[in-house]
């Protein structure tokens, strides 16, 4: 029997639910106000979320900060302008044609500089066989959508005008800041692709659940509501802390993820109130009673997530984490409060709209009573054969390499990536993936001084016999034969020293331009290989120090901020999943029990990330063109935070309708058959709901989220059959009376 303490709180929840259906008009009227607010913002949100990645204090940014304040390099904001079906700049109509674009670059509005092959000839400017070229741009210090539309505009005149006497001439405009620009807009366009997939299949997909119009829009609705309103939220948000663009797509996801899933449970209780002869207010206020209270105990399992991985220090993922944060309550708040209110509104217009056919069902199905009293009956072989292909699938996890993946996985059609295949084709790229290697000179030494120079050369000349380097660049370079006569170098332009020694003398910069054959891999080992070299002996210099930067350590930073704090995230999501089920069951074996076969899905789901993306098995059928060989290091730690709070949606819709049967006097057996009848059907629709919305993302071309929506998907399909339908339900059965120790079952 329940216990006072239970009554108690369920008297709190219908007076609460009572309240709200009484003053439905107020509560529409506020939620009407929050979108007036928030609508507009929205719609703005692509241009103030940042496509750029920030690691506070790491090693990569320190190099950063210093190249741009203690040198005072016209470069120290660039991008790449890359030249192909051109004569090569060795001929003389090559390097007219070369002087005739560089004069017009340089005449766009934020350029401070050019550098090519026209200042002093260097070899490492033309491309493989001599065809092929490309002009570093230096920027001025300015967001890259204020620079890069007039470099196009002005690359764009240049070459309608050169064509006609050079019809195979391309001039396209990548770097860092051109690649964010455009993976910007891309994820942009990708998320409305997704969200146009997706959308229509969630819509047939409640039609076949609820048989009628109006309630199966209701649920599509309110996911489209929430990922306004949170992508709003997260617009607002950008002007008191940089968000990145990455959220955008969390935030479609899981918009219309979580917010179809949770209002799907509330029309399904009002509707069963109503089949049961409630009248519509009455109705309204048990769905916000029964289904506020469990998507409650929901989004807060799905919170704690998202929560733990503020602790990871990347912009992009604590970005990723306040749009979760927005989103799940979003999703709990339209789910518990207005969704209520516009069905006391509607009433039994809910039903308009019904396709022949189909009739409603408020009783669990004949299917759902047949597989309860197989999983009352033989829960021992449910178990069993449920596992047992669980088990497989998350053997292969072990395998999980997190790390960049290899080959050309950026999206095409984009400027900026059409620009890299071109230097890859010139046997170039390398330069985009150059690791700056900044030697901190002892006091009293200075970089133009004999000391200091004789330093940074064998410094330079010590690190280009790394087979993973193609060459090593520093000022020497550019005195050519007389690279040991200091009073020549002292005349060499200042331009060029600017770039290459600090402003007071006491750091020099040694560019290492990587291998054409090196990966991202072999480039991440190598800086991790570089910070923890002996810089005394490389340069033969006491007291002299390196410190890493470029792409490549900015690699390198990223994975170890994350691997570093992906235990910690493990063990809080873990521990405050278990608390939360604990307060919200009174339940230890119950908490137990979902905590362990969530970890099984999450492996299950990461084997098969292993499998498809990492060695390639089916990848054909994703439209990969093979094998990555790694896995992004953010898609582990947001997956398994988006999934363990995800599997939690079915096993609190299962387990609390059980503890509601239990409450109300039915045996542990029958409460069991009952929760599987009552809740089998609404967790199909909702994980069938769910694997439509993340296939969707599965299918972009962006493909860290399509490893996201991969993972998720699958974590989902699998969550929502084999394990809470099958494994859960069984082991809940051979635990009996246990599962409810040491409290009495709560709803």
């Amino acid at each position: 029997m329940p216990t006072d303490a239970p009554r108690e709180a369920e008297r709190a929840r219908g007076d609460w639910a009572d309240r709200l259906v009484a003053r439905r008009w107020w509560c529409l009227g506020g939620w009407a106000l929050a979108g007036l607010v928030l609508l507009p913002l929205a719609g703005h949100a692509e241009r103030v979320l940042d496509a750029t990645g920030r690691i506070p204090g790491s090693e990569s940014a320190a190099v950063e900060e210093a190249l741009a304040t203690r040198f005072e390099s016209p470069f120290a904001r660039s991008a790449l302008l890359v030249v192909t079906g051109a004569p090569s700049p060795d001929t003389s109509a090559g390097r007219a044609l070369l002087q005739t674009i560089v004069d017009g670059v340089r005449r766009a509005p934020g350029v401070r500089r050019t550098y090519s092959h026209l200042d002093g000839s260097d070899p490492g400017f033309l491309g493989r066989g001599r065809s092929g070229t490309y002009v570093v741009a230096g920027l001025e210090d300015l967001p890259p959508e204020r620079v890069l539309p007039g470099l196009r505009a002005a690359t764009s005149s240049l070459s309608a005008r050169l064509r006609p006497t050079f019809p195979g001439l391309k001039l396209l405009w990548t770097g860092e800041g051109a690649l964010n620009l455009d993976l910007r807009r891309a994820s942009t366009g990708e998320v409305r692709r997704a969200e146009a997939r997706a959308l229509p299949l969630s819509l047939v997909l409640l039609l076949l659940a609820f048989g009628t119009v109006v309630a199966a829009a209701l649920p599509v609705l309110s996911g489209g509501l929430v990922i306004v309103l949170a992508t709003g939220l997260a617009a607002a948000l950008t002007r008191v802390l940089p968000l990145s663009i990455t959220l955008q797509s969390v935030v479609s996801m899981l918009g219309l993820g979580l917010g179809i899933d949770y209002a799907l449970l509330t029309v399904s209780r009002f509707r069963e109130a109503r089949a049961a002869g409630a009248p519509p207010h009455a109705a309204a206020a048990e769905a916000a009673r029964r289904a506020g209270g469990t998507v409650a105990l929901s989004g807060a399992s799905v919170a704690l997530g998202f929560l733990a991985l503020l602790l990871v220090p990347l912009g992009e993922i604590r970005s990723v984490a306040i749009g979760g944060l927005a989103v799940t309550g979003l999703s709990v708040a339209v789910a518990a409060t207005l969704l209520p209110a516009v069905l006391a509104v509607l009433g039994r217009r809910v039903e308009a709209g019904r396709l022949p056919r189909l009739r409603p069902r408020s009783e669990p199905g004949r299917a759902w009573a047949r597989w309860s009293a197989i999983v009352t009956a033989r829960p021992l072989a449910v178990i069993a054969v449920s596992a047992a292909p669980l088990l497989l699938l998350a053997w292969p996890a072990s395998r999980l390499k997190t790390e960049l993946p290899g080959g050309d996985w950026l999206p095409r059609g984009l400027e900026s990536t059409e620009a890299l295949s071109a230097l890859r084709s010139l046997g170039r790229v390398g330069v985009v993936q150059e690791v700056r290697v900044l030697l901190e000179l002892p006091e009293d030494t200075q970089a133009l001084g004999r000391e200091g120079w004789d330093a940074t050369r064998r410094l330079a000349a010590a690190l280009s016999a790394d087979p993973r380097v193609a060459r090593a660049r520093t000022l020497a370079d550019f005195a050519g034969e007389r690279a040991d006569d200091l009073a020549y170098v002292s005349f060499l332009p200042a331009f060029l020293k600017q770039c290459f020694v600090g402003s007071e003398g006491d750091v020099a910069l040694v560019g290492l331009v990587p291998r054409e054959d090196a990966t991202p891999a072999d480039l991440t080992a190598l800086v991790r290989e570089l910070r923890t070299a002996d810089a005394v002996r490389l340069t033969g210099l006491r007291g002299a120090r390196l410190r890493v930067g470029g792409l490549p350590a900015f690699n390198a930073d990223y994975e170890d901020a994350v691997s570093g704090r992906l235990p910690l995230v493990i063990s809080l999501i873990v521990g405050g999943t278990l608390v939360a089920l604990l307060a919200g069951f009174r339940s230890l074996l119950v908490a137990l029990k979902a905590v362990a076969l969530n970890l099984l899905t999450v492996g299950a789901a990461f084997g098969a990330l292993v499998l498809v993306f990492q060695e390639g098995h089916g990848a054909a059928w994703l439209g990969l063109a093979g094998a990555t060989g790694g896995v992004f290091p953010a898609v582990p730690v947001l997956a398994f935070a988006i999934v363990f709070g995800l599997s939690m949606d079915y096993e609190v819709f299962l387990v609390a309708r059980v503890a509601e049967a239990r409450r109300a006097g039915r045996t542990d057996s029958e409460a069991l058959a009952e929760g599987l009848g009552r809740t089998g059907r609404l967790i199909t629709s909702a994980a069938a709901i769910m694997v439509a919305v993340f296939g969707a993302f599965a299918l972009g071309d962006l493909l860290l989220v399509r490893m996201l929506g991969f993972a998720l998907a699958v974590a989902v399909l699998l969550d929502a059959t084999l394990v809470r339908l099958a494994l859960g339900p069984a082991v809940l059965r051979v635990a009996g009376r246990w599962n409810w120790w040491p409290g009495e079952p709560r709803a």
